[in-house]
């Protein structure tokens, strides 16, 4: 179609450069510029459903067809003589000096799609031009003729068949087309990132029954509105899809790299859908309608190390499957296709209940590991959180404190090892060899950011008897994040009544440097990472080396993490660490041990 307009453009411009050559002394020697035919070239040219005009070598108008004089609005003795920058926008009036300089310079025939707008405010319209130079009996070119017709609307039309062909014209959401195209980019970035993602395959429940009840009309309002519910769940980086029916897809990138962390993400992000559809009915002429779906969950990473075939297709069959076991279930709830994914979240509920219990029975217990000065002496301890479970033995600290995490129990499992670690720090105050340790306890993000996390402090120092210069909080960057002017507001509170603050994991982090300068803190905790090598990798030593250094000169006491043996001991001390603290001196442990562990250093 595009090449036979374009044919006839060209016949239309040959007609125009044959018939002009009797006139070109017209054109040129006329100082007052004029139509330049009124025989039947001219009628001929008026009755084309195209825009005709010729510019001459100063781009000035030198004829326009009566097309041009009505768009413009302008009778045509008012435009002729004028160049583009009287008649439209700056931006058209360069793009169009710019493509007819190429003619007049290049001497070439062009065929161009451009956008032109005559004035600011005025709509913008899309026209396919076709521009020739036209020469003298001397092969000279003096001038060129143009053809452009408006194809806006058309266009407009194409825009809307190809939004058509990719998104969803009930709900304006991608479509299953547009949806595999975007998993198949998904997978690309996860090939390079490793940043897991997942599809969930939403399936409302009973949806057949209800819009045979309500109608298809109900039923299509309904449907729109449960879009715009999912929507409202939606990250950055997430794309919702309809299918069909009553079908939608939610695809979740950069969910993580650790497979336990990936799935409570999932979960936490369906269970948010769930809750955005069900808690609230939906309202449709005056009448409530309650909805629920079932989903189902399938990773990426499932996908990738799986047998072949495409794998969106496989991504978007697993979900579905894993929506079908949701269905089976009893409908309104959340499956996963991959079955050690769904254990995870199984083992995660279970811990989030399990620590319930454990807090009212008083099942966990602080284990305390000492931190050593140069010569081996015991000048302090860190309180560590311990969970010896009655029946299940040992429960690993990384799994039950993410757990709470993920559960809000952080916050009473928190407040539970501070007012411990209190109590233990006002009896050393009573015993010879204790008296002038410190205690170091973690906080997470989410205790400092509790409103009454100053309060609590106050009261359990106030309760046990506690000395709050023994007392210091080890907090790491994370609890910065989100709060950082809150936060720094609340430790200096707690200095103020005598408290120290320590800085964990330190090099870890991107900005660390920024907290040492705002905020009041009197040691560096060097993460184990960096000493576990110390003595293999230049690079790791020559970190330490930096942190001890930077410590000294803002003052800062520098702990080194993670000294398992006397090699890594006497490789700090040389380096030029004070502190000290790893398995080389003592496991975490009893208090009376605590003591003994480090006199064999002594």
């Amino acid at each position: 179609m595009a090449v036979a307009r374009a044919s006839f453009w060209l016949a239309i411009i040959a007609l125009v450069a044959l018939s002009t050559l009797g006139l070109r002394r017209q054109i040129r020697g006329r100082t007052r510029p004029r139509m330049v035919s009124e025989g039947a070239l001219s009628m001929i040219l008026d009755d084309v459903g195209a825009f005709v005009y010729i510019k001459d070598l100063d781009l000035r108008y030198r004829y326009v067809n009566q097309k041009v004089v009505e768009w413009l609005g302008r009778p045509a003795d008012a435009i002729l003589g004028l160049r583009d920058q009287d008649l439209f926008d700056a931006a058209t009036a360069e793009h169009l000096r710019k493509t007819d300089e190429r003619v007049l310079q290049q001497g070439q025939r062009i065929t161009i799609e451009e956008q032109n707008r005559q004035r600011a405010g005025q709509p913008l319209r899309t026209f396919m031009s076709v521009k020739q130079p036209l020469r003298d009996q001397y092969g000279r070119i003096h001038a060129l003729c143009g053809i452009s017709t408006d194809i806006t609307d058309v266009k407009h039309s194409e825009q809307k068949i190809r939004r058509l062909a990719v998104y969803d014209p009930l709900t304006g959401l991608p479509n299953r087309a547009l949806l595999l195209d975007r998993i198949h980019h998904a997978f690309l970035r996860f090939a390079r990132s490793r940043c897991d993602g997942a599809l969930l395959f939403i399936d409302l429940d009973n949806f057949k029954l209800l819009n045979d009840t309500l109608g298809h009309a109900k039923g299509d309002l309904l449907l729109k509105q449960v879009a715009e519910r999912l929507g409202r769940c939606l990250r950055l980086d997430d794309t919702l899809a309809r299918l069909g029916g009553d079908e939608f897809v939610l695809l979740a990138e950069n969910l993580g790299r650790d497979f336990v962390d990936v799935a409570v993400g999932v979960k936490v992000v369906a269970e948010r859908l769930l809750h955005e559809l069900c808690t609230q009915p939906i309202e449709l002429d005056n009448e409530l309608y309650t909805v629920s779906a079932s989903i189902g969950v399938a990773l990426m990473s499932y996908v990738s190390r799986g047998a072949g075939g495409a794998p969106a297709d496989d991504l978007l069959r697993r979900a579905d499957m894993a929506m079908y076991e949701a269905k089976a279930a009893g409908r309104n709830q959340v499956k996963c296709f991959d079955p050690s994914m769904q254990q995870a979240l199984n083992r995660r509920a279970e811990l989030e209940s399990l620590i319930k219990d454990g807090l009212r029975l008083s099942q966990f217990q602080l284990a305390y590991q000492p931190i050593v000065d140069e010569d081996g002496c015991v000048v302090g301890a860190e309180a560590l959180a311990r969970w010896p479970h009655p029946q299940k033995g040992p429960i690993a600290p990384g799994e039950f404190i993410a757990a709470a995490e993920n559960s809000g129990q952080i916050l009473a499992l928190g407040e539970w090892v501070l007012r411990t670690a209190c109590a233990e720090l006002a009896a050393w105050g009573q015993s010879d060899g204790f008296r002038e340790l410190t205690l170091s306890v973690n906080v997470s993000a989410r205790q400092i950011r509790h409103p009454e996390f100053v309060a609590q402090v106050a009261a359990a120092l106030q309760q046990t008897g506690a000395d709050p210069h023994r007392l210091e909080l080890e907090l790491t960057e994370s609890v910065f994040a989100h709060d950082f002017e809150g936060v720094s507001e609340k430790m200096r509170s707690l200095q103020r009544i005598g408290l120290r603050f320590s800085l964990d994991d330190f090099g870890t982090g991107y900005s660390s440097l920024t907290y040492l300068k705002r905020l009041p803190f009197q040691r560096l905790k060097i993460d184990q990472s960096f000493v576990r090598d110390l003595l293999l990798d230049e690079n790791d030593a020559a970190i330490v080396r930096a942190v001890l250094t930077l410590g000294e000169s803002l003052g800062l006491e520098v702990v080194a993490e993670g000294v398992e043996t006397a090699e890594h001991f006497e490789a700090l001390r040389r380096l030029g660490g004070r502190r000290f603290q790893g398995y080389f001196f003592g496991r975490p442990g009893r208090v009376e041990d605590m003591l003994n562990a480090a006199v064999l250093v002594s």
